[in-house]
């Protein structure tokens, strides 16, 4: 498969830099804009109303922080990504209550710090943990330091309700343009349209320079596909036969993907004619229509007849509406779980997560306790900000910094205006409900995102009685910027970059387990094991993206912490290589029965190639346990 070379031109800004000024695209999500509109403004108005403004304000908070996890998808995935993190969040507000109370003000700190060890090896398991790891955060130290007058248990409950009240607008709200069939599964639908558009596009860049590219945008598809499918039944018996029909086309787009890597891998460019059949898949998928006749293409080798013969399984599990509907989720085991926490990578998160956590925790309540300083009434501003900027999995560190100053000083100072001219609380909540409008949208840069959320808080603020509190909110912020660079720079025990070091060594656990069951295959040939390769091979890519991710994002981080990161990337290139290669043999091996003398060669050429990247890197990585 060919790699694009960027021609030269002017020269690149550091990545760390680059990382900072860089925004993701797309169109404006506007049912999450609804929904972020319809969600703390009104908790917010509800609370002001029934005089309950303090347990407004915590409600409001939760739908917050939950609207930033509202982002595009299925319903039933929504269900996991917003509901999990509010219940570590309302546990967090639980313990932050009672400790903020009770305990003396070093008791206090220790205790803030354990709940950042325990937090941070928590988020290294995935994004829905990590969320959950945030929340947990935030909440203990709002809990610990807001002065709301209600009991702990209140103030979880109104959390609760806060983000319940956003996932079920999720649930309930249709997305704009939702017309085929049941709007429930509109983002399923879309999903599963989008892994053939995808399999469409890497057909039509076979051949050509961005080929690596748009094999990546598949596994991308294919991941969003398998985490929409994934998650509760939204409606047990009715909705049977669409759930049916989505996994259903779901697992008829594996054989296709299948094919099209084969392709890519071989290199030789296909007709445009290869590209039509996946992409009146695609508009099938999302009109909820038949399918219609396909076009063939020509089967002149293995990996284009395995391409029609995925085309014609397709239609058929389109028409007849079955097929497979074991979605082969990643649910992770507990034992998983606690090696991800545990292990090299959640060892340094949770170490660097707690330190900071509790280093502010610590300067905020000598500041609030010093005479000489004044009233320090927000000083949970400054563990709750500090929460932002060293989780590792939001961005590279000196990015985070940049993009939470400069977001911070511009959201405080439009709200400075706005306190000035707006009448309270009116004026205030619809500011707070347009702010939860724009969450949605400014998620996309760290920067905007830390600005809408400023104007959002400081009027929350403003609505519990407490005086305008820009200028304490930008000194919080440059604080605990100071404090996170300075511990997030700190040397820690054991060696450095373990996150990336875990995710690379998950990746190279699962080619290897991919290339292994083929290579057993290619002894004991069956139809039955094809299935259990699609999953292999779906967790290899998955697992290698995940490792991407992790790489990027530290290469992305100034040189000192940079640098120990150093080489993993070649290593990765080597395993998705590995990978496209052990996917072209299973198509031979479908076709033929058996591996060539040829595609064993290529095999151990790749392994030859990978442990020399290894010995370079001196990353760990399993060894393989078959011969080839």
């Amino acid at each position: 498969m060919r790699t694009h070379v960027r021609p030269p031109g002017r020269p690149a800004l550091p990545p760390w830099l680059a990382h900072a000024l860089r925004a993701q695209r797309g169109p404006v999500p506007w049912s999450a804009v609804v929904r972020g509109a319809l969600a703390a403004g009104p908790l917010l108005l509800t609370a002001v109303l029934v005089h309950r403004t303090s347990l407004g304000v915590v409600a409001a908070i939760a739908a917050m922080l939950a609207g930033i996890n509202d982002r595009p998808g299925s319903r039933r995935a929504s269900v996991r990504r917003l509901g999990v993190p509010a219940l570590a969040g309302a546990g967090g507000l639980l313990v932050g209550t009672y400790a903020g109370a009770h305990a003396e003000p070093l008791v206090l700190t220790l205790i803030l710090t354990c709940v950042g060890l325990v937090a941070g090896g928590i988020s290294a398991v995935g994004p829905v943990a990590s969320g959950a790891g945030t929340q947990l955060l935030v909440a203990s130290a709002i809990g610990a330091g807001m002065p709301v007058p209600e009991a702990g248990w209140a103030r979880a409950l109104a959390f609760l309700a806060g983000a319940g009240w956003l996932v079920l607008l999720r649930l309930v709200l249709p997305t704009p343009g939702a017309t085929a069939g049941d709007f429930r599964f509109d983002g399923e639908r879309e999903a599963v349209a989008a892994v053939y558009d995808a399999v469409a596009e890497l057909l039509d860049a076979v051949g050509g320079d961005h080929a690596l590219a748009r094999r990546a945008a598949l596994t991308a598809a294919l991941d969003h596909a398998q985490d929409a499918l994934t998650g509760p039944r939204l409606r047990r018996y009715a909705s049977s036969a669409a759930e049916r029909r989505l996994h259903a086309q779901y697992a008829a787009a594996l054989p296709l993907a299948e094919a099209a890597t084969a392709l890519a891998w071989a290199g030789e460019a296909v007709g445009g004619r290869a590209s039509e059949g996946p992409r009146r898949l695609a508009g099938a998928v999302r009109e909820n229509t038949p399918t219609g006749p396909l076009p063939a293409p020509h089967r002149s080798g293995p990996a284009l007849r395995a391409l029609d013969d995925a085309l014609l399984h397709a239609a058929e599990a389109f028409d007849q509406g079955h097929g497979s509907s074991d979605l082969h989720s990643r649910r992770r085991s507990w034992r998983s779980v606690v090696r991800l926490v545990l292990g090299a990578g959640g060892r340094e998160y949770g170490l660097r997560v707690g330190l900071c956590f509790g280093a502010s925790a610590a300067v905020a309540q000598a500041l609030h306790h010093a005479r000489w300083y004044g009233q320090h009434e927000h000083w949970y501003w400054l563990p709750a900000t500090a929460v932002f900027l060293v989780k590792p999995d939001l961005g590279p560190l000196v990015s985070r910094v940049l993009c939470r100053a400069a977001g911070t000083v511009l959201g405080a100072l439009v709200f400075a205006g706005f306190a000035a001219v707006l009448p309270r609380p009116e004026g205030l909540i619809v500011l707070v409900a347009v702010s939860g409008a724009l969450i949605p949208v400014a998620t996309r840069h760290f920067a905007a995102q830390t600005a809408v959320v400023t104007v959002l808080v400081l009027a929350l603020v403003m609505v519990g009685g407490e005086p305008q509190a820009s200028v304490s909110r930008i000194g919080e912020t440059l604080l605990a910027c100071a404090i996170v660079l300075v511990v997030g720079h700190v040397p820690m025990p054991g060696q450095r970059g373990g996150g990336v070091r875990a995710r690379v060594a998950a990746a190279g656990s699962a080619a290897y387990a991919y290339l292994g069951h083929v290579l057993e295959e290619s002894r004991a040939y069956s139809e039955s094991r094809r299935a259990a390769r699609w999953t292999l091979r779906r967790e290899a890519y998955r697992t290698l993206a995940e490792a991407r991710t992790a790489i990027a994002l530290a290469a992305a981080e100034l040189p000192p912490l940079a640098r120990h990161s150093e080489g993993a990337d070649e290593v990765v290139v080597a395993l998705e290589r590995l990978v496209d290669a052990t996917t072209a043999c299973a198509v031979h091996l479908d076709d033929s029965g058996h591996l060539s003398a040829r595609d064993r060669e290529q095999i151990a050429e790749l392994l030859d190639e990978l442990a020399k990247g290894r010995a370079r890197t001196r990353l760990r990585l399993p060894e393989l346990p078959l011969a080839v």
